[in-house]
């Protein structure tokens, strides 16, 4: 569910991604993508509040070019798009929600400004991640 009333918080985007990609993602470089699924956890506490979510799925859906973050690289791909969104509002918990989800992280994604090893998580099978994704939210004080 996606609070679009200025009220931010937490939030993680699950994207499939239907075949292999090859993609520069930023200062990270040259990334390729297997197909499956990504949780991607990140922050929405500025006073747009939860418009960052509207923003990404824009892209997703090639409404949008510019890139500003790690996951806009992977929402660009033809291939990929967002499937699930879980909100926390009024938390933050970005860090404690990501690190708690299940799936490989991808290293140094989304997190060049904490000390995270990732907030993109990758699993072949949507059930289990997404599952993890609400799990992480509650435990720690989210929806």
């Amino acid at each position: 569910m996606t609070d679009d009333s200025g009220v931010g918080g937490t939030y993680t985007l699950l994207v499939d991604v239907l075949e292999t990609t090859t993609t520069e993602v930023g200062a990270l470089g040259t990334l390729t993508f297997d197909p499956g699924w990504y949780a991607y956890t990140g922050s929405a506490l500025g006073t747009g509040g939860f418009s960052r979510v509207q923003r990404h799925r824009e892209l997703a859906a090639g409404e949008r070019d510019t890139r500003h973050w790690h996951v806009d690289y992977l929402l660009g791909l033809p291939t990929a798009s967002v499937d699930t969104v879980v909100t926390s509002a009024g938390v933050d918990i970005e860090c404690s929600t990501a690190t708690a989800l299940d799936g490989a992280p991808v290293p140094d994604f989304g997190c060049s400004d904490c000390g995270c090893d990732s907030h993109l998580h990758y699993a072949p099978q949507r059930a289990g991640l997404l599952d993890s994704i609400r799990r992480a939210h509650q435990a720690f004080g989210g929806e």
